[in-house]
């Protein structure tokens, strides 16, 4: 009997995506990314965190939430729909990485640790609202999504260039700054869960549990690492211009510039306003589009060549082709 066929395999001989689709199905999931932070975002600035008040149900007895929960358990269980959309779009990616011919192992891969981060990151949001909104567990919740949105920005990357060993664009040096640069927005980002868990967005209308921290003297700490990054930008720009590196290199560094200086007007004004929701919200988009410019930065910096199409295989002996015998003369 002949071996039977995967799904994948199945759906592979039906359909062949191009190779622009399985780019656009790669930003999706970039997209969405930011999607889920910025209403994640919205369920703690509502103070509907607890709008539903258990895990996996939205109360013990129904599924989804009951007339007498209001707005609150309506954006909850929203945000909670919204894991099922990513799930579809990752799926999506998944599946047309895997039926394009000839198949990349590494974009599948990277389509299904995409799969298993948003997996993970619906348990630990179903621990956040049994633990009562423990603001360390919705930092890690946080944290999480931040992880997914750099491992889709990878395979973004990744779908738009080869399976090839990787080289640099720019001198080591430069790449070590630049390493520096991630290391540090890195710890910004970090900073910024510890300003959301000591501050007065609780996630709930509640008393919920706080980090015990002046959030005011963490928020200026976290003041400090913005100007740490905006120095370090503004260095490796002109490091990249030094050492004479491409005009795409370069821009990429303006472009993360201009996201940071427009990130850092929002946070002021978020400060001098008393944090009013919406900017604090604005702000949380803002933390995203930072991380995606400081990741454009890093993978802009190298490239991978497409692998050699593999060479057919020589004829086995039996497979040789016999002379035709010469004709016979007259």
């Amino acid at each position: 009997m002949p071996n039977s066929l995967n799904p994948f395999e199945l759906i592979a001989r039906r359909w062949q995506p191009s190779a622009r689709f399985v780019e656009r199905a790669a930003l999706a999931t970039v997209v969405m990314a930011v999607v889920i932070v910025v209403t994640g975002g919205a369920v703690r600035l509502t103070q509907s965190g607890l709008g539903c008040d258990t895990w996996p149900k939205c109360t013990p007895s129904s599924l989804t939430p009951t007339a007498d929960m209001g707005i609150n358990g309506v954006i909850e269980f929203t945000n909670r729909m919204l894991t099922y959309v990513l799930c579809v779009f990752v799926g999506v990616l998944i599946i047309a990485a895997r039926a394009r011919t000839p198949v990349r192992r590494s974009l599948t891969r990277l389509g299904w640790a995409q799969f298993w981060i948003v997996m993970g990151n619906a348990v630990v949001g179903g621990i956040v609202v049994l633990t009562g909104l423990n603001p360390y567990i919705v930092s890690s919740h946080f944290l999480l999504s931040s992880a997914l949105l750099t491992v889709a920005m990878v395979v973004w990357q990744r779908a738009r260039e080869g399976d090839g060993e990787p080289r640099d664009l720019i001198a080591r040096p430069a790449r070590q700054l630049t390493w520096l640069l991630v290391g540090a927005t890195l710890a910004l980002i970090l900073i910024g869960t510890v300003v959301t868990g000591a501050g007065p967005h609780a996630g709930d209308a509640r008393e919920v549990h706080r980090i015990p921290l002046n959030w005011q003297e963490i928020t200026q700490l976290h003041v400090d690492f913005v100007y740490i990054v905006l120095g370090l930008t503004v260095a490796l720009w002109f490091t990249l211009r030094a050492v004479r590196a491409p005009a795409a290199q370069r821009r990429t560094v303006v472009e993360l510039l201009v996201v940071l200086l427009a990130q850092g007007v929002i946070g002021y004004v978020q400060y001098f306003t008393h944090l009013p929701e919406v900017v604090v919200g604005i702000h949380m988009f803002g933390s995203c589009l930072v991380w995606i410019a400081v990741l454009r930065v890093l993978l802009a910096q190298r490239e991978r060549a497409a692998l050699p199409a593999a060479a057919p295989a020589p004829a086995s002996d039996h497979e040789t082709v016999q002379p035709e015998p010469a004709a016979s003369s007259r």
